[in-house]
């Protein structure tokens, strides 16, 4: 990843300057510039418009060069099946902060800011704080994918095949250290 100069800042006149958003995040200059080739290569590998819509976000998020989640480790609540609230769908949103459909650069490195090393733990916690609504549709997307005879209740043999679809709701009931070395 090259770096990147202000003058090419100064030439994409929709995106944010540098030193503005780093005094607003975490990130230094350097990083925020850095970020910037990220952004790029991102928002131009379907639409060549500078924004970050969805699907461009799915295929960062889900597909990399390196076949690696980058929020793999994350334990985030959500489902994974593409016909529910997926989880591209739901980070998408936390970082779409204008609630406009598509991410900005400034939306980007905000949102990418939450997960700095140095972002105070206050700022963590409340940026992942999900509404009422949210949760009311996370919960109906979850019962609609469990009930699988939609007869209205979720079944021991329902919720096993729900769960085998959904590993990571079981990640938590694991503890790694116990396992025999």
């Amino acid at each position: 990843m090259g770096c990147v100069s202000s003058k090419q800042f100064k030439r994409a006149a929709q995106h944010e300057d540098p030193a503005i958003l780093a005094k607003e995040t975490t990130f230094s200059v350097s990083e925020v510039e850095a970020l910037f080739e990220l952004f790029k290569k991102i928002s131009h590998s379907i639409f060549r418009d500078g924004l970050i819509h969805k699907e461009e976000f799915q295929l960062a998020l889900f597909r990399n060069s390196n076949k690696k989640n980058l929020f793999a480790n994350r334990n985030l609540f959500l489902c994974e099946n593409a016909d529910s609230v997926s989880p591209q769908v739901q980070i998408f949103d936390l970082f779409d902060l204008k609630r406009n459909g598509v991410i900005d650069f400034g939306e980007f490195v905000r949102s990418l800011s939450i997960f700095h090393p140095e972002t105070p733990l206050g700022d963590k916690i409340a940026y992942l704080f999900l509404s009422e609504e949210a949760v009311e549709q996370i919960v109906d997307q979850t019962f609609k994918q469990a009930d699988l005879n939609d007869d209205g209740k979720i079944d021991p043999d329902e919720w096993k095949t729900f769960a085998s679809k959904n590993p990571a709701l079981l990640k938590n009931m694991t503890l790694p250290y116990l396992k025999s070395r």
